[in-house]
């Protein structure tokens, strides 16, 4: 639990740090509308916020004693389970001695827990490794976290990104080892069962040392601010917000949708930003458009989204601070 909300805590600094920062929002990976890159890190906590949930409600059915099963049906003499159990710091007894013996349960919970944990990491590797590459150019990692090629002088691999996207896979056949283990055993006690500890203990260790490996490169991790903004200025990223700024001005959305869907067009055609367009050429496509239609930036279109969980700038800094005493409180 502490080394999720370390990464936490990395997570949120960086979010802090960059808070000001605009970049392309994406869905399907092409450019979509501007977000704040804070917000889009928030998500990441938010998803790490659920992690931590999950290991804390897994400790509650892990945090039973079961001494007094014996092999199956309880033993045959006189012991005080709840004693026993105060005295080892557990908080109940197990209800059915058959159960107790059988039950590998905590095991494939952890597991499960500790894999969608891992997928999370994996998500945001899969970012890094793209936000760092020279196609996109958004950060710039630490050389702790990064690897030369023994061909190629000029490269600078995202290894560790990459490990801790393919150590998902590992989490994963963990946890269907169980799965297929348990799938099929009768009541109670089979020596299958041996088989639950090395996938369990490698989750483990693969967890507790990705998370501490990856908080460090996200530590370490230099946001290119300028990139990040000339890539969400770039294209037709504000759509959108003309569509909007159509139905705002009594457009049904159905219609103002194919406006601006041909009006995309008709620039591309012509190699032309939205910005260049004079008003006589928006006007071609709708009466509507007026010069305030020149108002529409990346700024505003953030700004824009003002509602409890959006990009604009009050809102991710109302995000900020719930997350911030998420972790002080």
């Amino acid at each position: 639990l502490e080394k999720l909300k370390e990464l936490q805590r990395a997570l949120l600094d960086l979010a802090e740090a960059n808070k000001d920062e605009i970049m392309p929002g994406y869905t399907h990976l092409q450019r979509a509308q501007p977000v704040l890159l804070a917000h889009h890190l928030l998500a990441y906590f938010e998803m790490l916020s659920r992690d931590v949930e999950r290991f804390r409600d897994c400790l509650k059915r892990t945090d039973v004693l079961p001494l007094g099963s014996g092999a199956l049906g309880g033993v045959p003499y006189p012991i005080d389970r709840e004693f026993l159990a105060k005295e080892l710091g557990l908080a109940r007894v197990s209800d059915n001695s058959m159960d107790a013996v059988s039950d590998r349960d905590f095991v494939i919970e952890y597991q499960a827990a500790a894999s969608l944990t891992m997928m999370h990491l994996s998500r945001l590797a899969e970012e890094i490794v793209l936000w760092s590459s020279a196609e996109f150019g958004f950060v710039e990692l630490d050389n702790a976290y990064v690897t030369g090629s023994s061909i190629m002088p000029q490269k600078k691999n995202p290894d560790v990104a990459e490990l801790a996207r393919g150590k998902t896979g590992r989490v994963y056949g963990n946890l269907m080892a169980i799965l297929t283990t348990m799938k099929a055993l009768p009541l109670s006690y089979n020596r299958d069962m041996q088989e639950d500890k090395e996938g369990l203990f490698d989750t483990v260790d693969t967890l507790l040392s990705t998370l501490e490996v990856f908080t460090g490169m996200v530590r370490t991790l230099k946001v290119k601010g300028e990139k990040t903004r000339q890539a969400a200025e770039e294209g037709y990223i504000l759509a959108t917000d003309l569509a909007d700024y159509l139905v705002r001005k009594g457009v049904p959305f159905r219609e103002a949708h194919n406006i601006v869907g041909r009006l995309v067009q008709y620039a591309m055609e012509r190699g032309k930003s939205f910005k260049e367009l004079d008003i006589g050429e928006y006007k071609n496509f709708s009466p509507h458009f007026g010069d305030d239609v020149y108002s529409i930036t990346v700024e505003a279109s953030v700004k824009a989204r003002n509602i409890h969980g959006g990009t604009a700038p009050e809102r991710v800094g109302e995000a900020l601070a719930r997350a911030r005493r998420s972790l002080d409180g």
